[in-house]
Order: C-alpha cells, then structure tokens, then sequence
C-alpha cells in the first residue's frame, strides 16, 4: 500500500514542473486495497512537504535533500534526492506514454479535465485517470483506471506558505541506520 500511495504523491505533483508557479496547500485523501488516509500537503516552488499517518516527508530540490520527520521521537532521517528518480520535473507523469483527453468532469465541486493516461512500469504497461484543475494547472486528482488506488487534493489553498512548514524543526535529532560495516567490525572484535 505504501509504494502505491507514494506513486499517486509523485503523480499527482505531475504534470507541471517541480518548481511550481504559484504555493498552495491542501487536504489530501488517497485510497488503496480497501484502507484510506488522509493528510496535508504544502507546496512552495521548489519545496515539497506531505504530513501523513503521523511522520511528514520534506522534499528540497533547493537543497537535493528529502527529511522525513518522526514527530513521536523528535528525530529526522535524511536521504539524498537522486534527480533522475524525480519525475516531476518533466511535463508527463513518470514513464509516460500517451495522454488522452477523455471529457470534462468535477473534483471538490471544481470543473476539471479527465485525462487517461498510459504508462510504463516495471512490469509491463499500465493506465490511470488524472483530473487537471485548468485554472490552476494541476492534477487534482489521480487513479488508477481499474479503481485499485486514488489520491485527491480537497480544500486547495492557493498562497504563500511559511517558511518553517519545510524545515526540520528545532530540537530534532537526526536519524541514521546502522553503518553495516562498522557492525561487522564491532561484532567481530567481540
């Protein structure tokens, strides 16, 4: 569930650029193998924050740098952001192949474009539905074609977003795995 729900977050931030034109926040609310979740997001530019099931992802283009925040224990881990792997710097949803305009429709009482769209994956082909909100240019909400997942922004608030929304809060610790190297090399000198 997890990977599909991270999938419908980086589709749905497609298809414009990273670096988006205007900030804005909102609810999202994503379903898939019959669990549902709910949470915010905020965007600024070239900054990404998701607030999900009780830890928050950063994401800093600025900075080629994600934090995933743990609230409950005050702690972050950081990942360095591999640029080839971010998909919505380009104006397609990753491995995109084809983009059909379907019809108009609604989405949180919006008038939206339906599009379906084709794409690859690791096991062969695949399609799904994205909405695209013409006024603001983004997908407002996507799934897949079959209704196994979905993901939709409600309650979009266009504007500026705080500054501190996307940096790790004072007092955290950071988090780092085990080096399994320097395991090894402990265990053995045991």
């Amino acid at each position: 569930m997890k990977k599909m729900i991270v999938l419908a977050a980086v589709l749905l931030l497609v298809p414009g650029s990273f670096a988006w034109a205007f900030d804005f926040s909102a609810d999202v609310v994503s379903a898939a193998q019959g669990q549902s979740f709910k949470g915010k997001i905020y965007v600024s530019n070239d900054k990404v924050r998701m607030d999900a099931a009780g830890s928050s992802t950063i994401t800093r283009m600025d900075k080629q740098v994600a934090w995933v925040l743990m609230p409950a224990q005050n702690m972050y881990m950081e990942q360095p952001l591999n640029l080839e792997s971010v998909a919505a710097t380009a104006e397609k949803a990753p491995g995109e192949l084809s983009r059909t305009l379907v019809g108009s429709d609604t989405v949180d009482g919006k008038a939206v474009k339906k599009y379906l769209i084709r794409y690859k994956t690791m096991q062969g082909e695949s399609t799904m539905l994205q909405w695209i909100d013409p006024a603001i240019n983004i997908p407002v909400k996507t799934a897949a074609e079959d209704g196994s997942w979905s993901m939709e922004y409600r309650n979009i608030s266009v504007g500026a977003q705080p500054d501190s929304v996307f940096e790790v809060p004072a007092g955290y610790k950071k988090f780092a795995m085990p080096d399994v190297k320097e395991m090894m090399r402990s265990m053995q000198r045991q």
